[in-house]
């Protein structure tokens, strides 16, 4: 993947918490960069550290060494003022839990980073954004009267309306039912598809990972496998593999290393696909 092709990128990337003999290294070394209008699935078993390479690399948690370069900077060098600020204008988060505003009505909700930042809307990229959305005879209603689907198109919206350079998105579809699930990852895939947005997604469903560009699966705190057009059927053998590994890792004894993961031919063919 070429330097003007790049959304954002962790090199050497180690986060760790606690210290001494309770020390747990939640990301070993991550090297890995995603592509600009390219939608891309994290996953990884519970304790991988896929949530805290997403916190990480939205500037939400602080790295313990690395880089991680976003339009020319490093996140790691700036100071929380800063951090603040490029959140604000250049990265957007939709969550797991929706979080929107329960007095307003949708169309407040969608603009509320505005409202915040004292900034205009782009009344066209508004349109453009409520009529792809589907939300246009929603915009007077308040959460309460919105189905969680509805509720989660909003809070996409509310995450593109600043028009940022890159979305994360944790967990999106979470609190949703498979119909409202389905939907929302269409969204998603509608607006890297149509819009030309970057979205980086967290998530346990080898479904929901299905609807990306390319899926990164996470273990130990690394990278095991790169998979270019993910299918739901791969990923979910993928996530058996790194199971059934952790189960054998844990009856080893403790003098005795767990093998390394073996590589696999398709995460090379993905590594080459991203460095063309």
């Amino acid at each position: 993947m070429n330097e003007s092709n790049t959304a954002i990128q962790a090199v050497g990337l180690v986060k760790d918490y606690g210290s001494g003999d309770g020390v747990v290294h939640a990301l070993r070394g991550v090297d890995v960069a995603f592509a600009k209008g390219e939608f891309t699935a994290i996953m990884g078993p519970s304790g991988s550290g896929k949530s805290t390479l997403m916190h990480t690399l939205a500037g939400l948690d602080r790295a313990t060494s690395g880089r991680i370069l976003f339009e020319g900077d490093d996140l790691t060098r700036m100071n929380d003022r800063q951090l603040t600020l490029l959140r604000r204008g250049k990265i957007g988060f939709i969550f797991q839990s929706f979080n929107l505003l329960p007095m307003f009505t949708a169309e407040a909700n969608i603009l509320m980073p505005l409202t915040l930042a004292g900034a205009k809307a782009d009344r066209a990229w508004f349109d453009l954004l409520v009529d792809t959305l589907g939300l246009r005879r929603r915009l007077g209603h308040r959460p309460a009267e919105m189905s969680g689907g509805q509720q989660q198109r909003v809070a996409i919206a509310r995450a593109l309306i600043t028009k940022p350079s890159l979305v994360f998105a944790d967990e999106p579809t979470g609190n949703l039912d498979s119909v409202s699930s389905a939907e929302t990852l269409a969204f998603l895939k509608r607006s890297v598809d149509e819009l030309g947005q970057t979205i980086i997604m967290v998530t346990h469903d080898a479904v929901a990972a299905s609807y990306a560009d390319r899926a990164i699966v996470f273990a130990d705190g690394r990278i095991v496998a790169d998979e270019p057009h993910p299918t739901a059927d791969r990923m979910n053998l993928l996530l058996m593999e790194e199971r059934r590994a952790a189960l054998a890792a844990e009856s080893l004894p403790a003098s005795i290393e767990p093998p390394t993961p073996p590589k696999r031919a398709r995460a090379a063919h993905a590594a080459a696909r991203h460095t063309r």
